[in-house]
């Protein structure tokens, strides 16, 4: 089953967020749906962003704000009266929440707090859905993926704030939801790739940036194993999530939205691959070299098992990791080459659709 964009045709969503990378994906299908979007974010995270470059906001009603601030998303809240909330803002870096733990927790933390209290006050909302990550389970590096039922646990502060978000759901859900007819559900989402991703500390951004400069991509720890996906299939995800429950209560819960298996690679392997794509669409030769910089403490491997959402919606991802690599380098060369990436984003959210 894939999300229905008639569904949203003239549909009230708020999305948290919206200028981030996912955000940004996110919006952009709902626009194309015909949805009427309303997005509250600080301003973009990245100076060139995603957001901006598609200029998402000419299309929607954007409001720059700080989920830290409840006063002000109430106001907005009450104003828009919206039918469906996707809570995405967060401080999304792990790397960064060593550098700033407390920002971390007021955002990932307080930050769900006034979502869900704003929720709370708004009687229109029908369908909530918190994003999360695959990094709020209790990492104890073994094989096999890890079920919504698992300890949620996570050890840096990033992942740990996240589990919290967990948790402030549950709460939310039992103290106040239970005796109204709106369903909520958290994603614990695994890594995502994609076009238009500028972030620091991400691998694919660092190859597309080493790539640009003709220099060698840094990998800090190749042997790492990750569920990778690309970013639309977490985000129609959540799009068809928010739909069916909104229909069906009973289908609301927690769910892990990842690749396959197979799509469970190495740091190493996937930037090899990326390696391998860029030289078949521009010619150009490109290698990475192994540099462990001495940074904190990140889970080793990570999978994921999905066979809940699979299992209740008859989800399945569309694009494995070759083929989300394909797009993502198309539309890095749209971009370099100073062509329209909103298009370009267009089209492959009608591949991806089809």
């Amino acid at each position: 089953m894939k999300f229905d964009p008639g569904f949203y045709k003239n549909r009230k969503v708020l999305v948290t967020g919206h200028t981030g990378f996912k955000g940004a994906w996110l919006c952009q299908i709902l626009n194309m749906a015909g949805a009427e979007v309303t997005g509250y974010a600080l301003k973009p995270p990245t100076n060139p962003s995603l957001f901006s470059l598609c200029g998402l906001e000419n299309k929607m009603n954007s409001i720059v704000g700080d989920i830290r601030d409840l006063d002000h998303l109430k106001r907005v809240f009450e104003a828009f009266q919206p039918e469906i909330v996707i809570h995405m803002a967060a401080q999304p870096l792990v790397r960064e929440s060593y550098k700033d733990p407390v920002y971390t927790y007021e955002t990932n933390v307080m930050g769900t707090v006034n979502v869900l209290e704003c929720v709370r006050q708004t009687p229109s909302v029908r369908s909530f859905v918190n994003v999360t990550t695959d990094k709020v389970y209790l990492n104890r590096e073994w094989e096999w993926g890890y079920r919504e039922n698992e300890e949620l646990n996570g050890y840096d502060p990033y992942s740990n704030s996240k589990s919290c978000s967990e948790l402030v759901t549950s709460s939310y859900l039992k103290s106040f939801f239970q005796e109204r007819d709106m369903a909520v559900t958290t994603c614990r989402a695994g890594n995502v790739i994609g076009g238009g991703d500028f972030a620091a500390d991400r691998i694919i951004p660092d190859c597309i940036r080493a790539a640009e400069q003709k220099k060698d991509i840094v990998v800090r720890n190749p042997f790492s194993t990750r569920p990778y996906q690309h970013v639309l299939e977490p985000v129609a995800a959540y799009l068809l999530i928010a739909q069916e429950q909104y229909k069906d209560i009973r289908l609301s819960g927690s769910y892990n939205v990842g690749p396959d298996e197979t799509d469970c690679w190495t740091t190493g392997d996937l930037v090899t691959l990326f390696c391998k794509e860029w030289m078949s669409q521009t010619g150009q030769e490109i290698r990475w070299i192994n540099q462990y910089d001495g940074g904190p403490h990140e889970a080793n491997f990570l999978k994921l098992d999905c066979s809940r959402i699979k299992r209740v919606f008859g989800w399945k991802p569309v694009w494995n990791v070759t083929e989300a690599m394909e797009k993502i380098v198309e539309w890095s060369r749209c971009y370099f080459a100073h062509e329209d990436v909103a298009l370009c984003m267009e089209k492959q959210i009608k591949e991806f659709c089809m």
